[in-house]
């Protein structure tokens, strides 16, 4: 019956987040509102097609329970509380709006757990200060998802997940972990994709960074895809390893002990055929904001301030901050002015 099912919102439906949206009802545990924005008319139209490795490759015309532009506002609308929200946009920490006030018009206190499907280090913070009594959960996912073009999804990687709750000093442990493992239940009954309850979520974010501070940022300054990086045999060397290492040792400072072999590993992480672009390449290549703060900002910070030296990523951090500005200033966010007190304008 509807009434027993979870109520799930997803904000951000790009590819990750329609397959979320998928899995979630086909489970037939959940309902799911999406939040669509460029991709509304066409799918409120014509649905959405799927070529999925694990669900199937001729799924057309699949429309969530409910398509909406905008995020609910609970209260004023007199909605129904969602037990989860699931958020899959970038995490672009820099620009607004901040996913706190993105989801907030959703959230119900003490009620809704909040779901965080996205890259990098400390996203969990503002969460957790905006909203101290509401479990939040850390989804770490390696899924293949790319809409191609608006409507239609290619899914050609398997939906891994490890699911967890992050520290939430208002929520109890017991609260939190049966929150996050009544997810993967609702997202997986079936036992038909792989969704873990992982425990020590701070340990898997940065895992994940050892390749995502890496490979992501040296291919958007670079602008060069997994393939060539590793052909120009110094780009391993002299960028992509030495960063892996400071990432390793950062997270050694942290309370965090990584494999000090994984830079060995993780270089081979992307098939050499694939010619494959990082995320993070593919948005300032589209010309989109990046993740530069949680990826790379956050964790050079956490290192730094423990007497870490990261002198490789660093560099990389300035470059990436650049590149920012460059498409703030293309979208009309940021201007070459020097106000009072500027140190570098001069007489």
């Amino acid at each position: 019956m509807a009434g027993d099912k979870a109520r799930v919102l997803i904000v951000g439906t790009g590819g990750v987040g329609t397959l979320a949206a998928y899995a979630l009802e086909i489970g037939g545990k959940a309902t799911v509102t999406a939040v669509m924005r460029s991709n509304y008319d066409i799918v409120k139209e014509k649905g959405i097609t799927i070529d999925s490795i694990e669900h199937g490759h001729d799924i057309k015309g699949y429309k969530p329970t409910e398509i909406r532009k905008t995020v609910p506002d609970v209260t004023k609308e007199g909605i129904e509380p969602y037990d989860f929200i699931l958020v899959t946009t970038k995490n672009v920490a820099d620009v607004a709006p901040t996913v706190s006030d993105l989801i907030a018009p959703a959230v119900t206190p003490g009620k809704t757990a909040i779901v965080l499907s996205q890259n990098g280090l400390n996203i969990e913070k503002p969460v957790v200060a905006r909203f101290p009594k509401n479990p939040i959960i850390s989804s770490v996912s390696t899924i293949g998802a790319t809409e191609k073009e608006k409507g239609f999804i290619i899914h050609d990687d398997t939906d891994e997940q490890k699911i967890g709750p992050f520290h939430n000093p208002g929520v109890s442990d017991a609260v939190a972990e049966a929150a996050a493992r009544r997810y993967i239940d609702i997202y997986n009954p079936n036992g038909k994709l792989t969704t873990l309850y992982e425990p020590d979520v701070l340990k898997t974010r940065w895992r994940k960074l050892v390749y995502n501070a890496s490979f992501n940022s040296v291919a958007t300054v670079l602008r060069m895809d997994a393939t060539r990086m590793r052909a120009t045999q110094h780009v391993v060397d002299d960028l992509l390893k030495p960063i892996m290492r400071e990432i390793i040792a950062a997270a050694k400072a942290c309370g965090v002990d990584l494999d000090a072999n994984l830079p060995d590993i993780v270089v081979f992480n992307d098939p050499i055929e694939a010619w494959f672009y990082p995320s993070m390449a593919q948005d300032i290549l589209k010309g989109n904001f990046i993740e530069a703060e949680v990826i790379v900002g956050e964790p050079l910070r956490e290192g730094e301030s423990r007497g870490v030296p990261m002198p490789t990523l660093r560099v990389i951090y300035g470059l990436l901050k650049a590149e920012q500005v460059k498409t703030k200033e293309k979208k009309g966010l940021w201007k070459p002015e020097f106000g009072p007190g500027h140190p570098y304008k001069g007489e």
